[in-house]
Formats: C-alpha cells, structure tokens, sequence
C-alpha cells in the first residue's frame, strides 16, 4: 500500500498508527480528524487504504466507510471498540469492510494490512486483465464496423474484407484496428 489516509478524532491515535504502519512495509500519507476533512481529502487524491479509527466525528463510522469504498477504489479498515466488533463485522463485510478490533493487536495489524495489500495486488491485475478485454472487444467492433464499410462501399466479401485490413495493416505495420480506424474516418466522415 502506497498512501494511506487515517481519519481519526484522536490525535493519540494517529501517532500510534503512524508508529505501527512506519515499522511495516506502508507508507502514510495523510490524516483527518473527522469523517468531513477525510471525504474532502478523497475527492481530491486517491488513497489504496482509508483507516477509519471509531467513533469519529462528523458521522457514523461505518456510514462512512460504506460511502468510501462506494465512491472510490479504496480499501477501508474500520477500527472499532472491541466490544462492538463482531455486531459492526457483520455490517461491514456487505460493503467489503475489514474490521479490526481495539485495542489493537500489533501482529493482528500487520497481518491484516498484508493481507489487504495481497487483495489489492489481486484486484489490480484483474482490473488490468479487464481493462485489456475491453479493448480487444472494443478493436473487434472496429474492424467489424470496417469490415461492413468495405462490404457496403466496395462491394467485398467478409473474407476479403478480413483479408484486406489484414494485408493493410501488415503493409503499414499498424493494427487492424488502427487499420480500421483510418477507414472509418475516411468513410464516415
């Protein structure tokens, strides 16, 4: 985890965080002291991590945390009284909320931020595997599109309307796509 926002009313526990994610492999980055100051912070940066040390002010803890991880790509760890923990824990797993008891485990924390920054890890290449099949399904739609164009305009079968972009983007050393790009704006424009 990169950057890391606490957003606790306790300036005592922002140095206790502080002291126990240093001594890790993260890095912080930023602290609030109520649930305002840290959603204006969010919409002005991005964070991998939102620590929410309850109760804070300026609203429910785990409202807050639900709108957190709505709203942006953060993971959130919600610190509560230990007393609470497994009553707000059920709440909290419908959102994608890790719950963490207090007072606070040393091995238990580290543990938990390994295991949260194993899960980012996951979850960015998937997204980067989804990011390139949108692409390619995105590059199959344009060379349809092309495909349909030669078809209409120069009257060529599919298999020589394929084999056409194929031959031009070798003849060019571009993509089909990029192929089929040239010729949509040619022709629809």
């Amino acid at each position: 985890m990169n950057s890391i926002l606490i957003i606790t009313s306790d300036e005592k526990s922002v140095g206790l965080l502080r002291k126990l994610i240093s001594e890790g492999v993260c890095e912080v980055t930023d602290s609030a002291s109520d649930v305002k100051e840290g959603l204006k912070m969010l919409s002005e940066r991005s964070y991998d991590l939102v620590i929410i040390n309850a109760p804070v002010g300026g609203g429910s803890a785990l409202d807050a945390a639900a709108n957190i991880v709505q709203s942006t790509g953060a993971f959130v760890l919600l610190i509560v009284k230990n007393e609470l923990e497994e009553e707000i824990q059920e709440k909290a797993a419908c959102y994608g909320i890790v719950t963490l008891g207090k007072p606070l485990g040393k091995a238990m924390f580290y543990k938990t931020l390994h295991i949260m920054d194993a899960l980012k890890n996951r979850i960015s290449g998937i997204e980067r595997e989804n990011e390139k099949l949108h692409k390619k399904i995105e590059d199959t739609r344009l060379i349809n599109r092309a495909k349909g164009i030669l078809m209409e305009y120069l009257s060529m079968t599919e298999m020589q309307a394929h084999k056409y972009l194929e031959r031009q983007a070798m003849d060019l050393r571009v993509t089909k796509a990029e192929v089929a790009r040239r010729l949509l704006s040619t022709y629809e424009s």
